[in-house]
Parts: structure tokens; C-alpha cells; sequence
């Protein structure tokens, strides 16, 4: 079984100086594409040199050289990302040259271990994959099923009350799916069926 992805708690950095260039990498936690580009965008220094970056959420990727030569800075931050496990996570590294060129191994080294120091020394959770149910139950069943889900780690994200009962969705675990269900079918005695809504 894979070990299990982390994205961070909180922003990060970490700083440190090459052959007289300063290395300022950066990193955040981010849920969608237009959040990690919002972070770029947040970070980088018009001061700066190069500000390069990279980010991964789930099977989305991008990364950019800002000027570098090419896969010498972006791609190098990504493998730090995908290196130490983290996804839902943006990368910049910001360098301000010092005048001693660094050759593009020295780049792709520079770039790529000043984003896995900056991932390492970052606050991390495990990111826990969620699933999306539904059901429709009696007034009455209500609130002893909306307690027991809770139980299980359950978020209710709806409800609508009509004439003949309640319908609910719900996010929890997926690895709580099978015990929901068969909890839900206890309580009900098979009166209430659960939906998957993703």
C-alpha cells in the first residue's frame, strides 16, 4: 500500500546562500490550480532574478524556469514535491544571483534542494481521501443517524426537509464508507438506503 500523501498546515520558508546566490524557497498549501498560482503571484519579487516554481494537486502539475535554462529550476521543484509526498502543495524559489554561475547541475541542484529543505522543515497533515454520500430518512431516524455519522468523522454539507422526511448528503472517509453504511442500515433496520454522490 502507497504511503499515504501530506499537503502542509500552514505557508513555509526556508533560505540559503550558493556560491553567493541567495535561494528563498517558499511553500503553501493549495487546493486548486488558481490557489497556487495565487500564491506564485503572492510570492515572487519583482527584485529577484528568477522566481521558479511548481505545484501538484491530485494529477494536476505545472512548472515554470522563470528564465532558467530549461528543467534546470521547475521541474527540479516538482520532483522535491513529488520526493517528499506532499500534494495540494505550491513551490517558489526565488534566487538572487551573486555573480558565480552555478552551471545547470548546480541549478537543478540549488532549486530542487532548497524546495524539499523548505517541504521538510514545513508543519505537514496526511491528506485523507473523502467521500460523498446521500440518504433519505424519517424526522424521527434523524438525529440519532446525524450523531452516529458524526461518530464516523461525517460532515453534513446538506439538508432538505420535505413532506415525507429528510434528505442529506454528507462527506466522510472513504475508509469509513462500508461502516456507515452498514451502521445506517442497522439504526434503519434496511429502511434507509446510502447513495454515493461522487
Amino acid at each position: 500500500m502507497n504511503a499515504p500523501l501530506h499537503t502542509l498546515v500552514a505557508a513555509c520558508r526556508h533560505e540559503e546562500s550558493i556560491k553567493k546566490s541567495r535561494f528563498l524557497a517558499q511553500a503553501a498549501p493549495a487546493a486548486s490550480p488558481e490557489q497556487a498560482l495565487a500564491f506564485v503571484r503572492a510570492v515572487s519579487t519583482a527584485d529577484a532574478t528568477h522566481s521558479c516554481w511548481a505545484y501538484r494537486i491530485g494529477q494536476d502539475y505545472r512548472f515554470n524556469d522563470d528564465g532558467e535554462p530549461g528543467g534546470t529550476a521547475g521541474r527540479p521543484i516538482l520532483q522535491a514535491i513529488e520526493g517528499q509526498g506532499c500534494d495540494r502543495v505550491a513551490v517558489v524559489v526565488t534566487r538572487w544571483y551573486g555573480g558565480i554561475k552555478l552551471g545547470a547541475g548546480g541549478l537543478a541542484r540549488a532549486y530542487g534542494g532548497a524546495a524539499a529543505e523548505c517541504l521538510r522543515r514545513a508543519e505537514r497533515v496526511a491528506i485523507v481521501a473523502m467521500a460523498r454520500l446521500g440518504l433519505t430518512c424519517d424526522f424521527a431516524e434523524l438525529p440519532l443517524l446525524k450523531a452516529r455519522l458524526r461518530e464516523l468523522g461525517a460532515e453534513i454539507t446538506r439538508e432538505q426537509f420535505g413532506a415525507d422526511g429528510v434528505t442529506m448528503e454528507f462527506e466522510l472517509p472513504a475508509q469509513r464508507v462500508a461502516e456507515a453504511e452498514a451502521r445506517i442500515a442497522d439504526l434503519s433496520r434496511g429502511r434507509v438506503a446510502v447513495r454515493r454522490m461522487d
